[in-house]
């Protein structure tokens, strides 16, 4: 099974989207693992973020993601980074899918709402990085059968 972390950013919790976020993820069939409300500090924010340091939005991104709480999730699943990803949508929301996250709630890409893992590397590193081994919780959904052909 894969993991992926989901970060509801501060715009998707100060609109009071927490739970439509969750309902939408949890509706495809992948259960959370681990959860958490927490606000960003610089330093983690940073590393979350390392991979745009020498990108010209870098000192917006940091700023806003610390700006205010957010919350952060590790699912599981098969294949979960692809459901998050097609779920949440583009990450520009005018480019995004009606019927998705961003799509259906999003209008400005620095507002897009949420963070999700862009590769199953990356889902594990960021569980690892927000979550200790202890916060996150291996359990099995009763009927997951009928989500899944198999559970790898």
């Amino acid at each position: 099974m894969e993991q992926t972390l989901v970060l509801i950013k501060p715009d998707g919790v100060q609109r009071g989207l927490i739970g439509a976020i969750i309902k939408r993820l949890e509706q495809r069939g992948l259960r959370i693992i681990g959860m958490k409300f927490v606000q960003v500090s610089p330093a983690l924010a940073e590393k979350h973020y390392s991979i745009h340091k020498d990108k010209p939005f870098y000192d917006t991104l940091i700023a806003f993601i610390t700006s205010a709480p957010v919350v952060a999730i590790a699912w599981q699943g098969n294949r979960a980074v692809s459901v998050v990803r097609q779920t949440l949508g583009a990450t520009d929301p005018t480019e995004a899918e009606p019927g998705t996250i961003r799509g259906d709630y999003g209008v400005d890409i620095g507002r897009n709402l949420t963070h999700g893992s862009d590769s199953a590397r990356n889902g594990k590193t960021e569980v690892e990085l927000w979550f200790t081994t202890e916060e996150l919780v291996n359990w099995e959904r009763i009927g997951e059968n009928w989500v899944f052909e198999e559970n790898n």
